[in-house]
């Protein structure tokens, strides 16, 4: 299956929602420590290798990125600087990129589409912040400040235009409503550092959470005070956990094991698939929404690779 090399440690990979041949993959030099950074759109090709259709450089890393739900040509990208920066794929590098939101303080980890008003979209920051944005606005709408460390990931609801998640370093996960003051659920979901979080595609009251305790956990959060499923099955810190949108009990992760993971949280034996591919930390990982079973990953081997669920990620 094809296999695209880049210059930097790679981040964040998302599928187009609109073209089944597009990602867009977000990377950083030297392991997101210090240094350039890149974002780079990507296009498969029917019988052959990943070629590149643009590339932006960034003066600071670039740790995720996501697509707009409402112009094809439009990507968001997180920046270790703590602006986050509007692409339009459509024009040259020179023109780009079209807006730079620049508020948070420390670096932006997480970026997320709201998926049903298409106008809007979340960045998560190392400045303890979440903060909601509008793509015609310089300005965010507003910031969500409740968490006491890190803010790694937020996620919106796949169903409720005003209802998001967010995963933390302070070890919860907590719901929000954008219509109101607070966030309305503290989930208390891992006793170390929570790095990723997703909301099930088919029940919106179904959250899946994943830690640097090695552990992925389902909750319902209509009775939370358990999790539904709690996944065993990466040696490392999992990194980021994303649900099927084809299958309800689906979902896949990559950690810093190294390895991608294919979960149903619904059967005894969850683990339905492990690939191990990368040679260094994985980091980024997605599937697409357009085509049932299509894996992408990267990780800080600088490589990003593209596969069918089942199949070897290496094989040619």
């Amino acid at each position: 299956m094809p296999m695209f090399k880049t210059p930097f440690n790679g981040y964040s990979v998302k599928f187009s929602p609109f073209y089944e041949n597009q990602l867009a993959v977000a990377t950083a030099q030297n392991f997101g420590i210090l240094g350039n950074g890149r974002v780079h759109i990507l296009q498969l090709s029917p019988n052959g290798p990943i070629s590149e259709l643009a590339a932006f450089d960034t003066a600071d890393g670039v740790y995720d990125v996501c697509w707009s739900e409402a112009h094809d040509s439009l990507v968001i990208a997180a920046s270790g600087d703590g602006s986050v920066k509007l692409y339009d794929i459509s024009l040259p590098p020179t023109n780009n990129p079209i807006r730079s939101f620049q508020e948070h303080t420390r670096e932006v980890h997480s970026v997320d589409y709201n998926t049903v008003r298409k106008d809007s979209f979340l960045s998560a920051s190392w400045d303890d912040t979440v903060k909601l944005w509008t793509v015609d606005r310089n300005a965010s709408v507003r910031t969500f400040k409740e968490h006491a460390y890190c803010v790694y990931s937020a996620a919106w609801n796949p169903r409720h235009a005003d209802i998001f998640a967010s995963a933390s370093g302070d070890c919860t996960t907590r719901i929000w409503d954008v219509r109101e003051p607070g966030s309305t659920m503290i989930l208390p979901a891992h006793e170390f550092e929570i790095l990723t979080c997703d909301w099930n595609k088919y029940d919106d009251c179904i959250i899946a959470t994943a830690s640097v305790d090695k552990s992925i956990k389902v909750w319902d959060i209509r009775n939370y005070r358990v999790p539904i499923a709690v996944l065993n099955g990466h040696g490392y810190a999992v990194r980021k956990v994303r649900f099927s949108p084809h299958r309800a009990s689906a979902m896949v992760s990559c950690s810093y094991d190294m390895t991608v993971c294919m979960w149903d949280y619904m059967v005894e034996d969850a683990l339905i698939g492990r690939y191990d591919h990368h040679t260094e930390f994985a980091v980024g990982v997605d599937m697409s929404v357009l085509v049932e079973g299509l894996l992408a990953s990267t990780g800080w081997d600088e490589l990003v690779y593209v596969w069918q669920h089942g199949m070897d990620p290496r094989a040619p």
